[in-house]
């Protein structure tokens, strides 16, 4: 043994570095539950990473799902599978031990990714509210208006805002502008944690998520009114007597269809990332009072966005179901392969 191991004091054994003095504390869990921990995060990392993959790789080759609105979910697929497999898999380390062990510029690093693949998530889903409002309320002009080239326009002012505006705060440090003394005082060696001033909290949490949901929920409420309306005038027009109750059945069930699939995608949206952005927002305010578990449980809760929107824009469409057949009896099975399907 070397003289410096000879100097680790037991209690020095639950620090992230043992022989730094300025050293992290370790997060004292039992062993049962770190491993629920990991083995929960890393089912939800595996889903969100295949999941989206899935996504990618189903509109990447079946032509007939290269629409703009195919590719602007194959954006966002983008997103959350970079997210899952570049930035989840780090937090789960510092989530479960408490510690991080790859440095202070690593950690920046880590941070911008995390902002970067979340930001762009968000504005992807804004846009696929775009797309279908307009699709849906003005389907005459939808064809000349949105193109695969205005998509792919889009999707590329998406990323390189998100990559720009998400590197450039974390390198510049204008969020933490007044922090200074503060932060001195909580810093400790094995740590990552981005804090946000008053100012950057409110307009990173207005720019980032309060606009985008907004557009997403008026969007949304204004496609479910034009929905109801279309659905009570099929049901109006229905003058065949023997006819009549098949018809309006399937004009309700339509109605019905819309407003679940509008609710589950605003309800998960919102369940996963509205704690998030108002802790942001409203802590600074508050002197940081929010425990460190609970802003990381509200991270992951965010991260879980990720993982749910492949099953919300993929699973639960038939095409896309059937075209997720077709490539599991493909390269699973060794199946014939094939790059059309029936619609």
């Amino acid at each position: 043994m070397t003289s410096n191991e000879t100097d680790i004091h037991p209690e020095n054994m639950f620090l992230c570095y043992p022989l730094r003095p300025d050293s992290c504390m370790k997060l004292h869990r039992l062993t049962v539950v770190k491993v629920v921990m990991y083995v929960f995060m890393v089912l939800m990392i595996l889903t969100t990473v295949f999941g989206n993959l899935l996504v990618i790789i189903s509109i990447s080759h079946f032509k007939q799902l290269q629409s703009p609105t195919h590719l602007i979910v194959r954006s966002l697929a983008a997103s959350d599978c970079l997210l899952g497999s570049l930035v989840m898999p780090f937090s789960m380390v510092r989530s479960v031990e408490g510690c991080w062990y790859l440095g202070d510029f690593v950690c920046k690093v880590h941070s911008s990714l995390d902002m970067t693949f979340s930001i762009s998530s968000l504005i992807h889903l804004s846009l696929i509210s775009v797309d279908r409002y307009m699709a849906i309320c003005d389907p005459l002009r939808y064809r000349m208006r949105v193109t695969n080239n205005i998509v792919s326009v889009l999707t590329t002012f998406t990323w390189l805002f998100s990559f720009l505006y998400s590197f450039s705060i974390v390198f510049s440090g204008v969020n933490k502008i007044g922090l200074e003394s503060f932060i001195m005082q909580v810093y400790c060696v094995g740590s990552c944690v981005l804090f946000f001033n008053k100012q950057w909290g409110l307009i990173c949490s207005l720019l980032t998520f309060f606009l985008p949901g907004t557009i997403m929920s008026s969007l949304y409420m204004k496609i479910f009114h034009v929905a109801r309306k279309h659905a009570k005038h099929m049901s109006e027009r229905v003058t065949v007597l023997a006819t009549r109750g098949l018809k309006s059945q399937s004009s309700a069930e339509r109605e019905g269809k819309a407003a679940k699939t509008l609710a589950i995608v605003m309800g998960v949206f919102y369940l996963c990332w509205l704690p998030f952005f108002t802790a942001t927002a409203v802590d600074p305010f508050l002197n940081f009072v929010t425990p460190g578990d609970v802003f990381d449980a509200l991270v992951w809760f965010g991260y879980f966005n990720s993982t749910c929107n492949p099953l919300i824009y993929g699973f639960f469409y038939p095409r896309f179901q059937k075209v997720f057949k077709i490539l599991i009896s493909t390269y699973i099975f060794a199946c014939n392969d094939s790059s059309t399907f029936d619609t």
